[in-house]
């Protein structure tokens, strides 16, 4: 137990408590009060942090991340599906109505689909009455361009994970779409700054 607390990076009364709630599946008993975990114990601990410290989720919810991950009749596109639900939404969104024709054209367009679940069409419809509100509402054009960047960029997160497990792949579906984002917003400025100093020269 103590050495995997030192793997996982968590205290040994956390590990506890996540055996007794069933979080952590239980390890090969070598003793009376002894058992022996292996890699697949660090891992679920590393995922459970993820989705705790990372993702801010309750327990109630990474049992059911969790559950998804350990049920085989769901497909690995469900199981990531049971994490990006649950993440919090980019943007509160208050008024969306007027946008909600857009953002419905938008997702035909492209072709795309979102669960009953997600909550990224009222997130998106949010973001887009803010701009409007503020004089700066994006075109179409603009719109279907940053679409089809993030189409490109979404596979690529898919691809890399293809050759992952179930858990692996939910962990970093979650770690990257908290923490990879801001990255894709660091990379854009920097891009518009470059743009635009080329085209001042």
């Amino acid at each position: 137990m103590s050495e995997l607390a030192q793997r996982s990076e968590l205290p040994v009364p956390t590990i506890k408590y996540y055996l007794r709630e069933g979080l952590l599946h239980h390890g090969e008993a070598v003793g009376a009060t002894r058992a022996k975990y292996d890699e697949s114990h660090v891992r679920r601990l590393r995922l459970i942090r993820a989705l705790t410290e990372v993702a801010g989720m309750r327990l109630e919810d990474v049992r059911r991340v969790l559950d998804a991950i350990d049920d085989d009749s769901l497909t690995w596109h469900e199981a990531i599906g049971s994490a990006h639900t649950r993440l919090p939404p980019p943007i509160s969104a208050d008024e969306t109505e007027a946008e909600r024709p857009r953002v419905d054209a938008l997702l035909a367009r492209h072709d795309w689909e979102l669960s009953e679940q997600s909550q990224h069409r009222e997130a998106l419809a949010g973001a887009l009455t803010s701009l409007a509100a503020l004089g700066h509402p994006p075109s179409d054009e603009q719109l279907d361009t940053y679409a089809e960047a993030a189409t490109l960029i979404a596979e690529r997160d898919l691809d890399a994970l293809r050759e992952t497990d179930r858990a692996e792949a939910v962990e970093h579906a979650v770690v990257s779409t908290l923490l990879l984002e801001p990255v894709l917003l660091i990379l854009r400025r920097v891009a518009q700054e470059n743009s635009s100093r080329r085209r001042a020269n």
